[in-house]
């Protein structure tokens, strides 16, 4: 047998025998992934409710009944006092009116409110229906990733 022929003989075998121990390894294929859009059916927000308390001033507005009766009086004195004291005042005779003494009073208000954390979106991908939990409302349509990947037995 000449060598050439020899050699073409062998070359098939050392190819199987070389491809012999790859069989042995798992082969893991990197995933399948494209992108679509599926068409949004629902948008529910979900909601957080908190609760705010802060501190007002609450004054008694009801007049008195001394003061009813002196009230063309009470006005003449506080024009007059208006007009001394405008000169003594540094913000330009802005007047504020205050109640007297006890008329006013601190009290606790609670006030709740609601913010959107989160939206339940419902959608439609080739004829079945999903539900995600989105940040954000999605609008129309939501672009999704589709992901296919072969079942291996054993695996």
């Amino acid at each position: 047998m000449t060598p050439t022929r020899l050699l073409t003989c062998l070359l098939p075998i050392a190819a199987f025998a070389a491809a012999a121990p790859a069989q042995d390894r798992v082969v893991i294929q990197a995933e399948n992934v494209r992108y679509d859009y599926a068409q949004v059916l629902r948008v529910t927000p979900v909601y957080q409710t908190l609760t705010a308390t802060r501190t007002e001033q609450e004054c008694d507005q009801t007049p008195r009944p001394d003061e009813e009766a002196d009230s063309r009086l009470s006005r003449m004195v506080g024009a007059v006092k208006d007009v001394f004291t405008r000169e003594d005042r540094d913000d330009g005779g802005a007047a504020t009116e205050t109640p007297g003494p006890g008329a006013c009073r601190s009290v606790s208000v609670e006030r709740q409110f609601q913010r959107p954390i989160a939206f339940d979106v419902d959608y439609l991908y080739k004829g079945a229906k999903f539900r995600s939990r989105l940040p954000e409302d999605p609008g129309n349509r939501l672009r999704i990733r589709i992901s296919i990947t072969p079942v291996v037995p054993g695996q």
